[in-house]
């Protein structure tokens, strides 16, 4: 099985509606530690995307889905979030340019380059108490099923439950970057609501890819 627009489309409007479903508790989870406004943005950005899903292009394919994301995000959402998920996606993009159907190393590529965008904007390593805490497990996972033979909807499994325990992870750390860290150990206790936004993106990829193989 290979993927192709229909999942990335798919994974738009999956992503869409779990970050609504999630807005309160990612509000809730930044007001603790930051500045209280991160579901908000993410809705607010995804809301965007969503509007303008319909207008791509009838022979488009999954790296202008996700560019669409990157520059949806970038110009709408407000925060460190909108730079830093917009970068993602724009790199995600550029590494499966030109490509109508992504099979396991596409899918293992998605994840890595917008991982490494993510560092290159935001300069943030793992243990510093942000996304990158879920994006680094979740590509190290799915590196791993894609060398082991997995199929995309194995490698987007593994990279999302591994996601799951690296946002988890967060919870005893104190943070080093951003706003949080002006908090020193009072952030200790707290999850990061970006690395929880992570996870529910990457739980949204896999649950589109097990959709499009179950058709």
């Amino acid at each position: 099985m290979t993927l192709g627009t229909e999942w990335a489309t798919d994974w738009v409007r999956a992503s869409a509606a779990v970050i609504a479903e999630n807005r309160v508790e990612l509000i809730t989870l930044d007001r603790e530690i930051g500045d209280g406004d991160h579901g908000e943005n993410m809705d607010r950005g995804f809301s965007a995307v969503l509007a303008k899903l319909d207008g791509l292009a009838d022979d488009a394919i999954p790296a202008d889905v996700l560019k669409l994301v990157a520059t949806t995000l970038i110009s709408t959402v407000g925060g460190a979030s909108g730079p830093l998920f917009g970068t993602a996606y724009l790199k995600a993009a550029g590494a499966v340019a030109g490509r109508a159907e992504l099979d396991g190393a596409s899918v293992a590529a998605i994840l890595r380059a917008a991982r490494d965008g993510i560092v290159l904007r935001g300069k943030a390593e793992a243990g510093d108490k942000t996304m990158i805490d879920a994006w680094n497990p979740a590509v190290e996972a799915a590196d791993a099923a894609h060398a082991n033979g997995a199929s995309e909807l194995e490698i987007l499994e593994a990279a999302a439950t591994a996601a799951a325990e690296g946002a988890a992870s967060t919870e005893p750390l104190i943070a080093r970057k951003g706003r949080a860290s002006y908090l020193g150990e009072r952030a200790i206790g707290h999850r990061d609501p970006g690395a929880q936004s992570t996870l529910l993106l990457l739980r949204a990829a896999a649950d589109s890819a097990r959709n499009a193989a179950s058709e």
